[in-house]
């Protein structure tokens, strides 16, 4: 807590640096606008960022204006300064000239004039209270609330020093009353545009009755352009449409009128209007392999489909059926831009053409101007793909590695824009503590993986009436083998998948996995020990209490204590059995603790096999990848080993000691597993933003499982989940594990973050996460770790902090410091703001945004 506390007070002193330092003696800095509306203070954030000025932007929690201090540090003439100091007094040139010499010298003077200007740059100006500046905000406001119905607003304003050099801004808006929208009259020049209209007309956002407000005006337009152009008006334009409101003697009332007029052309020195019409599509073309070379030249192939026309230059390479199936315009359709968007964005889905264009041309062959030919033209991306990458690193377990891979992409492999993609992978590392000296490199891993895609639903069942090509749906086909040797408990990890996707509204995503296969097996689980070294630190502890020095368990002492330690592995497991059978007496406690071990190492060394199935849902109302302000929600359900459970008696499975069906020698595991993900950011502009998670999960063992599988579990702590401890730390419940990695079978997990601009790209954040993994419904008997009933949310985990963010446009750059705010594992009554200091924070780094 000192720690913490010099820190903040470090912050409060620079928060004292001299603010006003650059703003003349004739001027005032602008500490605070106020707005107050009615007599009424606003506390609206977009109307009181109406005014042109702001304060300096502060820090959030300590109030200080950073920016406004480092551009303070500059020196506003610093070129002049240096010229007059270093060059034109002569004594000083010639002492640096011959110190440095001139060349240098000058490259001195180029390099603080740079860095003056850096200050600067990555600064923020004081915001000096200019009259004209405030007058134009009062204006600015006027024009708000007139634009929302108030017509008679005025704004007063006045200037206040609130002390030396510094003052403050009170605006204040009288609105009078409001104005209510009474009529709507419309004068269209077109028949057909007026009958698309009057269709549509209870769609309107516009309400009769209700206050006046120009966005609703504007959103009325958009609405209407949007549905004339998806309704066939072809050259139909926003710019076609206006309104005007009469308000003379209307007592506070708008009599609307909307006019809508005709296009018009301009011929030479002449303009005439066109009445607006609806246009079909007469002809749809598709060239697919169009190259700008080849635009005036004939195509070799041709092909016709369903009134579809396809041409090559080339020879056709794609199955026509299947490539119409991603276009959404047929002939003899009314033209509509829906359509042409997603024909152009499920085009570019597919994965193989580049950037797919679509250009409308009138039909020659109409004499009524009605008709369109729709051109597609696609040119196709390089059969063929190939990636490569190599790295070389330093980790715990090697003191040097070499890996590499590569991934060889193939499109079109069956005419139907299918993708086949493999994958491989391998390493060689010279292991930190090696078994065989006259080896350098004694660690390998070797992986390869297969993805076959088809961007449509493959399945025995038809289900083209409710996945629709519109939903971008696509099918895959995964496998992988992965493979390691002197790593860990040398791992074979055996995986095989079929999963569907479709979208059937731009926010809303499901995926369902049919099959989720995945076969472990430990190849060297006498290693155990070796891996797991908390645990064996442990047994070492109870066997030390229990046995004599000389006892045949121990192996080789530990070379700094000359303590006696128990040999790998064949020692570990016969202490472990002659505890469990009762031929070593040890303390009840201790027994706990030897069950718990041997309990976790059988989990950690058995093979597993998982065949699952799952379903997930995501609806994420964001708009894109500038969007700060959106919803997510995501739902997810698996089920694993149902299917091999009933069919264990019908193909006779065989069975372990514990009475459970077996595959291949492999117990299986079986499982139900739910998850759910909550994801609200609020944006109050100016890059403050507040996020906020909630999440919620648990795998329920049943059947031919008594616990879930170690790779299907939940694990607390990182820098992704409670910061304020490291991941696999945190939990279960309030055991103070000192597993390496501490997992359970249900958890909760609730974050929230204050995000706020620091300096440019540099970003700042205060968070704080709450939540902890327990295990429930499963053979873990240790009552600190289970979840028995709402009680056991006194076990749930608080950790608080701050984070630095660096924004590089394409990732973000995250550091974030956590604190343990609320410990769990510590006693009742003892478990607030122990330990809160730097020495035992968890310092993470990541990329991007947490959630």
């Amino acid at each position: 807590m000192t720690k913490i506390a010099l820190f903040i007070v470090l912050l409060y002193t620079v928060a004292g640096c001299n603010a006003i330092k650059r703003v003349p003696d004739d001027k005032l800095l602008l500490m605070e606008n106020t707005i107050d509306v009615n007599g009424t203070r606003n506390k609206l954030g977009n109307i009181n960022n109406i005014p042109y000025q702001q304060p300096n932007n502060r820090v959030p929690l300590f109030t200080a204006p950073l920016r406004l201090y480092i551009y303070n540090w500059a020196r506003p003439n610093i070129d002049s300064i240096l010229h007059a100091r270093a060059i034109e007094d002569d004594a000083t040139r010639k002492f640096w000239t011959a110190v440095l010499s001139r060349k240098q010298l000058d490259r001195y003077i180029e390099t603080r004039i740079a860095f003056n200007e850096a200050l600067k740059s990555t600064g923020e100006a004081p915001t000096v209270i200019s009259e004209s500046l405030t007058q134009r905000s009062a204006e600015r406001l006027d024009e708000y609330y007139k634009s929302n119905g108030w017509f008679n607003a005025e704004t007063a304003y006045s200037i206040d020093t609130l002390s030396y050099k510094r003052g403050k801004v009170d605006y204040n808006v009288t609105t009078g009353q409001p104005y209510i929208l009474d009529s709507l009259k419309t004068f269209i020049q077109s028949a057909e545009v007026d009958s698309i209209y009057k269709r549509f007309e209870n769609q309107s956002f516009i309400s009769q009755g209700e206050q006046y407000k120009r966005l609703e005006l504007n959103a009325e337009a958009r609405r209407l352009t949007t549905l004339f152009r998806n309704n066939g008006m072809f050259h139909f334009d926003q710019e076609f449409i206006s309104f005007i409101g009469d308000t003379v003697n209307t007592g506070q009332k708008v009599n609307l009128e909307l006019y809508i007029k005709n296009r018009q052309i301009k011929a030479q020195d002449s303009v005439y209007q066109e009445e607006l019409k609806v246009h079909h599509i007469s002809t749809v073309k598709v060239y697919t392999d169009y190259t700008y070379a080849q635009r005036n030249d004939s195509p070799k192939d041709t092909m016709s489909f369903n009134d579809y026309e396809l041409y090559g230059f080339d020879k056709i390479e794609y199955k026509p059926r299947y490539l119409t199936n991603a276009i959404f315009i047929d002939p003899g359709d009314v033209y509509s831009d829906e359509s042409r968007n997603k024909s152009l964005i499920r085009l570019g889905q597919l994965r193989t053409f580049k950037y797919p264009d679509l250009r409308f041309t009138e039909d020659p062959a109409d004499s009524t101007g009605r008709n369109l030919i729709a051109n597609f033209y696609l040119s196709p991306l390089p059969k063929f793909n190939a990636r490569l990458n190599f790295d070389v690193s330093r980790s715990n377990i090697q003191k040097f590695g070499i890996a590499g891979g590569g991934s060889l992409l193939m499109r079109n492999v069956l005419g139907g824009m299918e993708t086949l993609q493999l994958s491989a992978r391998g390493s060689i590392g010279a292991s930190a503590t090696p078994d065989d000296a006259s080896a350098f490199f004694d660690i390998t891993e070797l992986g390869v993986d297969l993805n076959f895609t088809l961007p449509r639903i493959f399945f025995p069942i038809r289900t083209g009436s409710f996945i629709t090509p519109e939903m971008a749906p696509s099918t895959s086909f995964t496998s992988g083998l992965g493979v390691q040797q002197n790593i860990g408990l040398d791992k074979q990890n055996l995986t095989a998948g079929i999963d569907y996707r479709w979208n059937p509204t731009t926010n809303v995503n499901y995926r369902f996995d049919l099959l989720d296969i995945q076969y472990i097996r430990n190849l060297n689980t006498s290693n155990y020990f070796n891996v797991y070294s908390n645990s064996y630190d442990n047994l070492n502890e109870i066997a030390r209490n229990n046995l004599t020095d000389d006892n045949p368990l121990y192996g080789q002492a530990e070379a700094d204590t000359g303590l006696p330690r128990l040999s790998i592995p064949d020692g570990a497991l016969g202490f472990i059995n002659q505890v469990e059978n009762g031929s070593i007496n040890v303390a009840n406690d201790e027994l706990l603790q030897v069950n718990r071990i041997e309990e976790r190492r059988d989990r950690l060394t058995e093979d597993n096999l998982i065949l699952a199935s799952s379903i997930t849902y995501l609806k994420n109302t964001r708009q894109g990848i500038f969007d700060e302000e959106f919803t997510s929600f995501r739902a997810r359900l698996e089920l694993a080993g149902n299917l091999l459970s009933l069919a264990a008696d019908e193909l006779q499975l065989g069975r372990d000691a514990n009475g459970d069906a077996r595959v291949f020698g492999v117990t299986f595991s079986q499982y139900t597993k739910a998850e759910l993900t909550f994801i609200k950011h609020w944006d109050f502009q100016n890059d403050n933003i507040l996020a906020i998670r909630a999440f919620g999960g648990i795998a329920i063992p049943y059947g031919n499982s008594n616990s879930i599988p170690f790779i299907r579990s939940f694990f607390g702590g990182g820098a992704n989940d409670n910061r304020a401890w490291q991941a696999y730390r945190l939990g279960p419940g309030s055991t103070n594990s000192p597993n390496e990695f501490n997992e359970a079978n249900m958890k909760l997990a609730f974050n929230v973050e204050q995000r706020f601009s620091l300096l440019g790209d540099l970003k700042g954040a205060l968070f704080a996460d709450v939540g902890n993994i327990w295990n429930v419904l499963d053979n873990v008997q240790d009552p600190r770790a289970r979840f028995n009933d709402f009680k056991s949310l006194e076990d749930i985990a608080v950790g608080s902090g701050f984070g630095l963010r660096y924004d590089f446009n394409f990732f973000v750059l995250r550091f974030d410091v956590g604190f343990k705010t609320y410990n769990p594992a510590l006693d009742l009554g003892n478990r607030w703001f122990r330990n809160y200091n730097f020495g035992d924070a968890v310092f993470n780094v990541g990329i991007n945004y947490p959630f």
